[in-house]
C-alpha cells in the first residue's frame, strides 16, 4: 500500500503552519516531495551496505535487512523484456527499460528456457570473445555493461554472441515514479484533484519519514515524535470539534 501524497502534503501544511513557516505552495511541495522520496529510497541501499557488513549473526540486525529488503521489494521487477537499441542492426546492444535504478539478472530464452546470462567485466571481454575455449554461444551467452560504448549512459547492455536479438529479459530495481499532488484552481485556491495525482511509492511506513524529510528540504527541522505529537492533537481538536 503506497503513502497518500494528499496525506504527506496536510500534515506538511499543518506543521509549517504551527512553526510559522509560511505557506509551502503545491509546486514547491511536488518538488520537495520527489526529493525527498529519492533521498528515503536511495538510503535504502546505503543502510542495506552497512547492516550487511556487520559481523556475526546478531538477530537486530537481521531484522533490519529484512524490513530494508521488504522496502526494496517493492521496486523489484522480474523478467521485463528489453529491446534492442536499433533493430535494423544486429549488433547485440540492448536497452534497458526507462526507469530503472538498478539491474539485476538478465536472461535469454532458449528452446524453452531461460539461460542466465553472464555478466562479465570490461576488461575481460576481448580475450573471452576471441579465445576458442571461451567464445559465447547461443546456449552460453554474455554480457557487459555498455557505457564504454555509449558515453556516459548506463542503460546500455552489450550481449554476446551479438546475433541474440530477441527473448531477453532482466531483472531490476526501478527508481519510485514521480510523485504529484495535482490540483484544480477555485477562487485562487487550489484543491486537492485525485484523480490526476500521483502517490509516493514508499512502504506506508514511511509517511512520517516523508513529513520529516519534507520539512528538513523546506528549511523546517522537527523531530519524528513532535509530528506525531501534533497529529495527536490535530485528532483531538476534530474530535471535540465534531462533538460541537
Amino acid at each position: 500500500m503506497a503513502v497518500n501524497v494528499d496525506t504527506v502534503y496536510q500534515r506538511v501544511l499543518a506543521i509549517a503552519n504551527k512553526e510559522q513557516r509560511g505557506y509551502i505552495t503545491p509546486q514547491e511541495y511536488n518538488l520537495l516531495a520527489n526529493q525527498a522520496q529519492m533521498e528515503i529510497f536511495e538510503q535504502y541501499f546505503y543502510d542495506l551496505d552497512q547492516f550487511r557488513a556487520k559481523p556475526g549473526n546478531d538477530t537486530t540486525y537481521s531484522d533490519m535487512i529484512d524490513l530494508i529488503e521488504e522496502k526494496i521489494d517493492i521496486f523489484e521487477k522480474y523478467r521485463i523484456p528489453i529491446q534492442l537499441q536499433d533493430t535494423s542492426v544486429e549488433n547485440g546492444l540492448y536497452l534497458l527499460p526507462d526507469g530503472y535504478y538498478r539491474m539485476g539478472e538478465l536472461y535469454y530464452l532458449c528452446n524453452g528456457r531461460y539461460l542466465e546470462i553472464e555478466k562479465i567485466p570490461q576488461n575481460e571481454i576481448h580475450h573471452i570473445i576471441n579465445s576458442p575455449l571461451t567464445e559465447p554461444t547461443i546456449n552460453r551467452p554474455v554480457y557487459v555493461r555498455a557505457t564504454a560504448l555509449t558515453g556516459d549512459n548506463d542503460r546500455y547492455v552489450q550481449l554476446y554472441p551479438t546475433t541474440i536479438n530477441s527473448g531477453v529479459v532482466c531483472n531490476y530495481i526501478s527508481r519510485p515514479s514521480t510523485v504529484e499532488w495535482a490540483y484544480t484552481t477555485v477562487l485562487d485556491e487550489a484543491l486537492y484533484n485525485a484523480n490526476n495525482s500521483v502517490d509516493f511509492e514508499l512502504h506506508m511506513s514511511e509517511e512520517t519519514n516523508l513529513v520529516v524529510k519534507i520539512l528538513e528540504l523546506a528549511g523546517i527541522i522537527i523531530k519524528q515524535q513532535d509530528v506525531y505529537s501534533i497529529a495527536n492533537q490535530e485528532e483531538v481538536q476534530d474530535k471535540q470539534q465534531e462533538k460541537v
